[in-house]
């Protein structure tokens, strides 16, 4: 068996003022967004919590699950919502998204919305789940302040569900789907990674989410799978799909409402009920990437396929610092982490000067990056 690693990005320690190395002496401009070299500004955070997960999907996990992260490497309650606050009162930050591995897997979710909430209260607090005892705890994390969740759903085939996330648990999963619909969480939205063994499936799977009142988006496979099987040639597209959905739905192209959304919509049937593409391959969006994501260990990873990382907890537990002092260290050096973000992942056709055959993949796989 091929031994399987969290990875080893760069991770970059903490910069004294003004250094090269926080951007603020490469031509940075003065402003406290966290704005990159392509004036592109980053409003959406991501947030893992943790890298384990109660499923073991194929294109995120290997069989027997990541390496542990040491408990005293994971933030805490506290420390998570004093970076949300950060984000969101310095650095202007608008929508609050915690991932995993499995967000549930936290016995201390509730108190980290409920923090998180004080912390911002008019924000955005949303959670990307797999809803696997969702239907236990809806209400509680309804009560601690969230607003909105990402349901994972590749198919509703028993068969293929478990194929794919190597678990036996469509039901518990269609039970948090119906949990959250009846607390209110709306728009409930269901994710699905675009697999050649499941695409048969995705009519079934669009009619259940019409039929359910979900908004469903299928997302093309990246090469963040932590067995490192991921192959172009395997790569299901957006058009292979828009393909089979057209043998059973009318779909119409409505395009995208914000420029930094990912996903495409098309009206199905004449609406009102849309599905979503998000062809992270094939139909780059880097362009207007709008993201910034910390690690579950709290580093800052500017770009999802970037090894760079810019660590934050140091920051957070340093002794030499007064309070002023620690936010605005850490304001600083979040504004020169992204100031440095790469413009694009390499992997579309038209990235300027690069092979799409040759994409290096990330050292960390998705379930330990977080989506």
């Amino acid at each position: 068996m091929t031994a399987v690693t969290l990875g080893m990005p760069r991770v970059r320690g903490r910069a004294p003022a003004a250094s090269p190395a926080d951007g603020l002496a490469q031509g940075r401009p003065d402003t406290d967004a966290l704005v990159d070299r392509y004036g592109r500004v980053a409003r959406d955070l991501r947030i893992s919590i943790t890298e384990k997960c109660t499923l073991r999907c194929t294109y995120c996990m290997p069989a027997e699950g990541l390496p542990a992260i040491p408990r005293e490497h994971l933030l805490t309650p506290v420390e998570i919502a004093r970076l949300v606050r950060v984000a969101v009162g310095r650095l202007g930050i608008t929508d609050v998204r915690f991932t995993g591995g499995e967000p549930l897997v936290r016995r201390d979710l509730a108190e980290i919305l409920r923090l998180s909430r004080a912390a911002a209260p008019d924000v955005s607090l949303s959670m990307t789940t797999n809803a696997i005892g969702l239907d236990k705890r809806v209400d509680e994390l309804v009560a601690a302040g969230l607003d909105r969740v990402n349901i994972s759903l590749d198919s509703v085939d028993r068969e293929d569900f478990a194929r794919l996330t190597r678990r036996d648990r469509l039901p518990d999963v269609l039970a948090g789907v119906r949990a959250a619909l009846a607390a209110g969480l709306a728009p409930v939205k269901l994710n699905a990674v675009l697999m050649p063994e499941t695409v048969a499936g995705a009519v079934d799977l669009l009619a259940w989410a019409v039929d359910h009142g979900c908004h469903l988006r299928f997302i093309e496979q990246m090469p963040l799978d932590a067995d490192g099987n991921w192959s172009r040639a395997d790569l299901v597209s957006a058009a292979d799909l828009l393909a089979v959905l057209g043998e059973r739905f009318a779909l119409t192209a409505v395009g995208r409402d914000d420029p930094s959304a990912p996903a495409e919509e098309w009206l199905v049937d004449g609406g009102p009920q849309t599905v979503g593409i998000i062809a992270s391959v094939t139909r780059s969006f880097c362009g207007d990437c709008d993201r910034t994501r910390l690690t579950a260990e709290g580093t800052v990873r500017s770009c999802l396929f970037g090894d760079d990382e810019t660590d934050l907890r140091a920051i957070l537990r340093a002794s030499d610092l007064d309070e002023d002092a620690r936010d605005d260290a850490i304001a600083r050096t979040w504004q020169g982490a992204m100031w440095v973000k790469p413009f694009a992942h390499g992997m579309d056709d038209a990235a300027p000067g690069r092979d799409p055959e040759s994409f290096a993949a990330t050292a960390r796989s998705m379930g330990a990056i977080g989506g």
